[in-house]
């Protein structure tokens, strides 16, 4: 996979790629990145941002140096599409990171202080939002994006059944997860997952899954195709708490 970034300060990502699983997709050969700055396109950093119309506080950055970066990475990746991270964009799931991850190439563009001149949207194919929440640049969003993406590439991981059993990926939250040591300050390992039963464990585990979206991420669970063991299992525990919640 291909992916250009198009970001004011490319150096927010030296250090993430130096480990995996960005470090680990670049040496296996399965992602390539290039970074594009409007700065190089400008006169002079400070050149790429301006004031806006219509007063107002925070600095803007300008259209025709943003869009410059943005055409030479088109003019490497023709037929990447140009996702812009955006708070207007489609929220970020772990459904549109497999969608990404299937690409041959993308374009990941973010900006900087109060955004970018609208004009650059008319240069975008897709907008994406990491999240309600406001972080300092596009950099740190496009970075999200990338790793989120990179892990699921071939060979990245180790294990492919790892990305396929995280939290959100599954469509569940993880059960809870032990290891060594056995016992720590009086709090110790469930005796069903030491059982080397493999039978009981998988129930174990998806049992407890499902009590962790029930009780943290109820909403995961609408329009998921749950068997009818599933089912049961939610029934179970949700008169569980309802006796729980009567007994307080």
């Amino acid at each position: 996979m291909k992916v250009g970034v198009v970001v004011l300060f490319p150096d927010y990502f030296g250090s993430p790629i130096k480990y995996a699983p960005l470090r680990k997709a670049v040496e296996k050969g399965v992602l390539e990145v290039r970074f594009f700055s409007p700065i190089d396109y400008a006169p002079g950093p400070k050149d790429v941002e301006d004031y806006r119309y219509g007063g107002g506080e925070g600095m803007l950055l300008k259209v025709n140096y943003f869009v410059e970066a943005i055409r030479d990475a088109k003019e490497w990746l023709p037929d990447a599409p140009v996702v812009l991270l955006s708070p207007a964009g489609k929220r970020l799931t772990q459904e549109v990171v497999i969608e990404l991850s299937r690409l041959p190439s993308l374009i990941l563009a973010g900006g900087h202080y109060k955004g970018v001149d609208a004009r650059v949207y008319e240069y975008v194919d897709l907008e994406v939002s990491i999240g309600d929440f406001v972080v300092s640049s596009g950099e740190l969003a496009a970075l999200v994006v990338l790793d989120a993406v990179a892990r699921l590439l071939p060979g990245v991981l180790t294990h492919r059944e790892s990305a396929e059993t995280d939290s959100i990926h599954s469509g569940l939250l993880e059960p809870p997860l032990y290891t060594r040591p056995r016992e720590y300050e009086g709090r110790e390992v469930p005796d069903v997952l030491l059982s080397g039963h493999h039978g009981r464990i998988r129930e174990w585990m998806r049992e407890y899954a499902l009590r962790r979206t029930l009780l943290f991420r109820p909403d995961l669970l609408k329009g998921k195709d749950l068997t009818e063991e599933d089912r049961d299992l939610i029934r179970r525990i949700s008169e569980e708490l309802r006796r729980l919640a009567d007994s307080l």
